[in-house]
């Protein structure tokens, strides 16, 4: 198989010659192109120059294209700090009062900015090497992450709390959807063989099951319902662990879930067989830390737990860091060849 098929295959729960590989990697590609990561995220030609040098170095099966967790707050309008060692970060939230939310706009993503970036480095990955790889154009956070830029984390967890404009609250949500769901829609116009959303302020480190399914869930669903409507795959990314939601998690319909070092992959793999495919769960600390080594063991344990039956891809839990050593990842694109292969 080619790493397309081999991705395909494995999303579809279809059993592939070995487990595909995806690297989520932005960060230590930007770096290694030697200038400013500022200029790169803000610039389509010089990240998808990155992302092109490092599938050259790596071999990876999947490209993860993104430029950080920013992008659509920014094109909404919220504040953006762009650091030289590190992805943007939302800085200044564009609302402060649940009141303000019916005179946002959705954003148009081709004109938007830095939307128009990342659509721009995604058409030339898709030319460049759309038939080579498979790629992941990631549009950015999901409702419930994007919301929380929007408004500021502090006053959206205050609202979720006490209930008082639970209305409000669903109608920021809706919003946030909307901008997610466009952004999606022109990556995939633009090449990319899939789509996918962060969500990690849904999850249990930060709120409870229940409002994860009063609030977060609905709207994720809603948006694998309006993609798979288009034949769309969406991945959706939960940090941390993800085991008190995972039936839920399940239930949004999403193809692909992305999980890290903290959700136990046994009760993961068993709750998901036959449902889902799983992106991850790779420690970055270890890959950022660790000795190729023990990112080898690390990568033959969770082969050996999920790919049994199809339904995995091996990557890293989440972002890898910007100092990430070349050997480390290498170290996990080789071990999905070595200990990956079915049989």
């Amino acid at each position: 198989m080619n790493s397309i098929e081999r991705v395909d295959a494995a999303i579809h729960l279809r059993q592939p010659d070995r487990v595909p590989v995806d690297l989520h990697n932005f960060q230590p590609a930007a770096a290694a192109l030697g200038g400013s990561m500022a200029e790169v995220f803000q610039n389509g030609d010089l990240l998808a120059e990155a992302m092109l040098k490092a599938w050259r170095e790596f071999g990876h099966d999947m490209i993860l294209l993104e430029n950080g967790t920013a992008c659509n707050a920014q094109a909404c309008g919220v504040q953006v700090v762009y650091r030289d060692d590190a992805a943007p970060a939302a800085h200044i939230p564009v609302i402060t009062s649940l009141d303000e939310v019916d005179r946002l706009e959705v954003p148009d993503p081709y004109t938007a900015f830095p939307m128009c970036e990342i659509i721009k480095a995604t058409r030339i990955l898709a030319r460049e090497i759309g038939d080579k790889v498979w790629i992941c154009g990631r549009a950015d956070q999901g409702p419930m992450d994007l919301a929380s830029q929007l408004i500021g984390m502090e006053t959206l967890m205050l609202e979720i709390a006490t209930g008082e404009n639970a209305e409000g609250v669903h109608r920021l949500l809706d919003y946030a959807r909307q901008v997610a769901t466009r952004y999606a829609f022109a990556l995939m116009e633009s090449g990319a063989h899939s789509t996918s959303i962060g969500e990690p302020v849904a999850g249990p480190d930060v709120m409870s099951p229940r409002h994860y399914r009063t609030y977060a869930m609905a709207q994720e669903k809603r948006m694998v319902d309006d993609l798979k409507a288009r034949g769309i795959i969406l991945h959706n990314h939960i940090c941390g662990n993800t085991i008190p939601i995972i039936d839920d998690f399940i239930a949004t319909g999403a193809e692909v879930l992305e999980i890290d070092h903290k959700t136990d992959i046994r009760k993961a793999k068993e709750a998901g067989r036959g449902k889902t495919c799983f992106l991850g769960p790779i420690n970055t600390n270890l890959m950022y830390s660790g000795t190729p080594q023990e990112v080898e063991e690390a990568c033959r344990e969770a082969i050996a737990i999920m790919a049994p039956g199809s339904g995995f891809i091996l990557g890293p839990g989440c972002a890898l860091g910007t100092e990430t050593p070349a050997d480390n990842i290498h170290a996990l694109v080789e071990s999905a060849k070595k200990y990956g292969v079915y049989r």
